[in-house]
């Protein structure tokens, strides 16, 4: 029987949804006949390793990363397991790092010829002497996950709010393009693309409240685009996920600009190295969708653990 233990909340602002993902995983796991210890990680270095290695012995066999967030998923945590050479699920230090880090998460995808929304960073304070570019657009912090933070400017929005709302979560923050029409996302599990879903949320576009709230967002999984730009996505996500070094389970977001032709509308906005786990998430719906039940998927992403050298 394989030890597991799920790490999760963290002090991230995604603490909240960390939990529900960690006890939902917890869940799966045991369910899988796996013996399970939930951790509450806090900031407390010592407490971390101590729990991980105790002075009895009897530490985990793998731990499962239920963090989301800073910390959890820009490869801090995934520094300190390497170090302690514990086996955890999803990605490396490197791939870790640089998809949390969107602006050179973009410029890899850029060179691997996967269209990004035309875009820049800015100092957020100079959001204060007006648009960077034309409206819409789109402002985001460099390094958070879960839509937090992100704001479409439009025409008539206070701009000045926006810049005070960003505050937050650094000095520099990320300004794209908004690019119209559709949401689409697509899961990666190790070796291929799961499947492509689309998301229409009733709110004005997916963020955390239509990631996390029940009834906001509807899931169209196989998504109804056409088979190009379904199976695009699906290249692009793959293409991404190696040239990161992605281990697991990943997901790619894209944006789809329907009144062009064929494929030239897709945009891909970035790469989760820690999808979201909660009963709402698109990942394990993609993998249910695909005939891998709930428990099945956790095994799996235990049995795919990366193991430190």
């Amino acid at each position: 029987m394989t030890r597991v233990a799920v790490l999760m909340g963290g002090w991230s602002p995604e603490r909240e949804v960390s939990l529900v993902s960690g006890k939902a995983c917890a869940e799966g796991l045991r369910e899988g006949g796996h013996e399970v210890i939930e951790y509450d990680v806090k900031r407390d270095l010592r407490a971390l390793v101590d729990f991980l290695r105790p002075a009895g012995g009897g530490g985990p066999d793998v731990v499962f990363n239920a963090l989301h967030g800073r910390y959890g998923e820009d490869g801090c945590i995934q520094g300190v397991l390497e170090i302690m050479r514990v086996p955890y699920t999803h990605s490396g230090v490197l791939a870790s790092a640089i998809a949390m880090d969107k602006p050179l998460a973009r410029h890899i995808f850029a060179s691997l010829g996967l269209r990004v929304a035309e875009g820049k960073v800015v100092e957020r304070r100079s959001l204060a002497s007006g648009d960077p570019m034309p409206r819409p657009y789109v402002v985001k912090p460099i390094d958070q996950g879960s839509s937090i933070g992100v704001h479409i400017v439009r025409d008539g929005d206070n701009l000045a709010a926006v810049e005070a709302a960003e505050a937050t979560f650094g000095e520099r923050v990320l300004i794209e393009k908004f690019v119209p029409g559709r949401e689409l996302t697509v899961a990666v599990m190790g070796d291929k693309p799961v499947a492509v879903t689309e998301l229409r949320p009733r709110t004005r576009f997916y963020d955390y409240e239509a990631k996390y709230t029940d009834g906001i967002t509807e899931h169209l999984v196989p998504a109804p685009v056409p088979e190009d730009v379904y199976e695009a996505a699906k290249q692009w996500a793959f293409a991404a996920y190696q040239e990161l070094g992605c281990n697991g389970l990943a997901r790619a977001d894209f944006r789809w600009d329907d009144s062009k032709p064929g494929t030239s509308g897709l945009v891909i906005l970035e790469l989760n190295t820690q999808p979201g786990m909660t009963p709402l998430s698109l990942a394990p719906e993609q993998a249910k969708w695909a005939g891998i039940s709930w428990s099945q998927l956790m095994t799996w992403m235990v049995e795919n653990a990366r193991h430190p050298s």
